[in-house]
């Protein structure tokens, strides 16, 4: 297992809660961090942009706060996204913020700039980058970058085609360090599962948008608890990019799920909900495969421990299996 400093002696589960456009907020963050995963949000979320300073000082803090209450807990560091994008004119911003308060980890999408690296190594921070093929994989270590977050098949929002069991094994061939996976995992099933792979830590997104914490609508949280996985529509349409949604948001929005046009690759727009009328995210719900498993919008707390229960009886499972 390989895995950052900053981790060592702060997680209940290897998880880091993906960060989700809109949804992801200081109150989830702060929910994940206290349960023992690492939260997450994209810098985006936080406007106009000197809210970003806000947020980073609220959840400092308030981390600060439960750490001293509570010497015996398990409490996770907090990361950053940063999308690294021309459509994206807060980055450079953003990024000097997150340098005045040494945010632990930045999540970084889309391309691996160099310059973001060097910004968070310059105190000690650590940079995961998110990819969906061994091409992108093999630049992002180029750029010297800390961990590489493998978005696979079947995974909310912005994800690749690639098998998590071709992905993960293909990189753990020549990159040393820290491995992540992500697609449909919304169990302690699929946690044990990614870390059997060869992953250093799952990576999860769509079953916290479920959680009580969460800035998503009821209505949203409600349909991850109504639909499986072939109600997941698999589209470049919104962004430019391709990305999982949930099928029946898209009817909703006045659009056949099954018959919707390619979008323009050079028109891309990832942060800002996308280029149409009807906007990813807030009006098309993003959502990964794994929705079949969702039944309940509990507490991030109440869902950490449930999860932990479930990681216990996969691995102790796995364990007896192996050695019949």
């Amino acid at each position: 297992m390989s895995l950052p400093k900053a981790l060592d002696g702060t997680l209940e589960l290897p998880v880091l809660g993906s960060p989700l456009f809109i949804v992801s907020g200081p109150e989830l963050v702060i929910a994940q961090c206290k349960a023992g995963i690492v939260g997450s949000f994209p810098a985006l979320n936080a406007r106009p942009v000197e809210m970003l300073d806000q947020w980073l000082t609220r959840i400092e803090d308030e981390l600060a706060d439960y750490k001293a209450k509570n010497p015996g807990k398990k409490v996770a560091p907090y990361a950053v996204n940063q999308i690294c994008h021309a459509s994206n004119d807060r980055l450079m911003k953003d990024m000097e913020t997150c340098v005045k308060h040494k945010v632990p980890i930045i999540i970084t999408s889309l391309r691996p700039p160099s310059e973001i690296v060097e910004a968070a190594h310059s105190y000690g921070g650590v940079v995961f980058h998110d990819v969906i093929n061994v091409k992108h994989a093999r630049k992002a270590a180029e750029q010297g970058v800390d961990g590489l977050i493998l978005v696979c098949a079947g995974a909310g929002g912005h994800a690749g085609t690639l098998s998590p069991f071709a992905l993960v094994r293909e990189v753990k061939q020549w990159f040393k360090g820290t491995v992540l996976v992500s697609g449909a995992i919304s169990d302690g099933y699929g946690i044990a599962s990614a870390l059997a792979l060869g992953a250093d830590l799952a990576y999860m997104g769509t079953r916290f948008i479920a959680t009580e914490e969460a800035n998503a609508e009821a209505g949203y949280k409600k349909a991850l608890t109504e639909f499986a996985a072939h109600d997941t529509v698999y589209t470049n349409l919104f962004t430019g990019i391709h990305g999982n949604y949930l099928g029946p948001s898209i009817a909703a929005a006045g659009l056949d799920p099954d018959n919707l046009p390619v979008a323009d690759k050079t028109k891309m727009n990832f942060g800002s909900g996308g280029n149409m009328k009807v906007k990813a995210w807030k009006d098309i719900w993003g959502c990964g495969q794994g929705i079949g498993q969702i039944v309940d919008a509990p507490s991030v707390a109440a869902l950490v421990d449930r999860l932990k229960r479930e990681y216990a009886e996969a691995t102790s499972d796995f364990a007896r299996r192996a050695r019949a």
